[in-house]
């Protein structure tokens, strides 16, 4: 049951540490601020499109100024809350896309700027042609993007990057140190190693041992390349024994490093049958009794979540609405925490996204 959290007045601090799988009737902001760092695993924010629909949520803010700068006090928390491999996908309206891109851009790391299609022409086509002054707007955008130094890179916030260093726990190093330590016992210099690995192959490459040695781009070698490089580095130092260890245990333990690392990782998972370009095609939301004025369809929320979570993740939504996010999340396995200011949705969300679990529990018994 997903329960429906109301302070005493809706402004006030929340204290406490929030619970998942719950709609907060609050200020986003303030519950954001209360939230502990790196809480949450995939943050989708849905923001007022300013002054685009006839709502006062929407038309709150005197200039585009203020717009912005409101968003710029809550991006300030998100990046806090979002947990260093953790992913962020902001919607936004295409009039303001590019300024809330650059905004974003100052706090993460924008990877994408995604093109939502989203009727396939049919509210075009019903547009009087002959009175447009711009082309007629069938988009929504969509910013895709990740902490600064989410894969360790030396960029962007120093914190963060020593968060996601941590974090990765450079988890290739002991495989690593023991190619490199191997090669040093034998005294070969890598310039060595590498010409005859172009003679052997017969290319021209000055940088394959960085791959092997180095910990900034380390790429463990295959079972042919392993090989190579045993009977390489006794040719090279004149009959040694070296690289004793069987590639086979060696593998057993890459394969742990990996599958650790990748745990670790942002996660980031598309295939060719689905929207996997940075444009998306998904109708919008048709019509119905109770429907949200900005109410987002279920498959482009479950792409998203599917694509950048892993089951058991911690989805926030800080604009939660009906609740889409939160009825997706929960289908898919994962966990989430809804904000939403007002009193009537937050109410609409906790009982949609009751019935909803209800009607998927009901499936299961029947399938199963």
């Amino acid at each position: 049951m997903t329960d429906i959290i109301k302070p005493p007045q809706l402004l006030s601090a929340f204290t406490g540490q929030p619970e998942i799988n719950k709609i907060y009737n609050i200020d986003a902001l303030s519950l954001l601020k209360a939230m502990p760092d790196a809480s949450v695993n995939l943050i989708t924010v849905d923001w007022p499109y300013n002054g685009v629909k006839d709502e006062e949520w929407d038309n709150q803010w005197a200039t585009d100024s203020d717009y912005l700068a409101w968003i710029k006090t809550h991006l300030l928390e998100m990046r806090r809350v979002l947990t260093p491999n953790g992913s962020y996908y902001g919607f936004a309206s295409p009039s303001m896309a590019a300024r809330v891109e650059v905004l974003t851009g100052e706090r993460f790391n924008v990877l994408n700027h995604i093109v939502w299609n989203k009727d396939g022409g049919t509210r075009a086509n019903q547009a009087s042609k002959e009175t447009l002054r711009a082309f007629f707007g069938e988009s929504e955008r969509i910013i895709f993007a990740e902490h600064y130094g989410a894969d360790g890179y030396a960029k962007g916030e120093a914190g963060y990057s020593a968060k996601c260093d941590e974090l990765r726990g450079f988890v290739f190093e002991p495989l690593r140190a023991y190619l490199a330590g191997e090669r040093d016992r034998a005294g070969i210099a890598n310039a060595d190693i590498n010409a005859a690995w172009c003679e052997w192959k017969g290319v021209n490459s000055t940088s394959q041992t960085q791959k092997w040695f180095s910990n900034s781009c380390f790429n463990p070698p295959t079972l042919e390349a392993y090989q190579w490089l045993r009977e390489t580095f006794s040719r090279l130092n004149h009959g040694g024994e070296y690289l004793r260890r069987e590639y086979e245990d060696l593998r057993r333990e890459y394969e742990d490093l990996r599958r650790e690392y990748e745990d670790l990782r942002r996660p980031f998972s598309v295939t060719a049958d689905v929207p996997y370009t940075d444009v998306w095609t998904f109708p919008t939301v048709q019509a119905y009794p109770g429907k949200h004025p900005a109410e987002k369809p279920q498959p482009l929320l479950r792409h998203i979540i599917a694509a950048s979570s892993k089951p058991g993740a911690v989805v926030l939504d800080a604009f939660a609405g009906s609740g889409s996010t939160g009825i997706a999340a929960r289908d898919l396995g994962r966990d989430f925490i809804g904000i939403e200011k007002d009193n009537t949705w937050a109410d609409y969300a906790r009982e949609r996204i009751a019935k909803a679990a209800e009607q998927a529990q009901q499936m299961e018994l029947a399938i199963g």
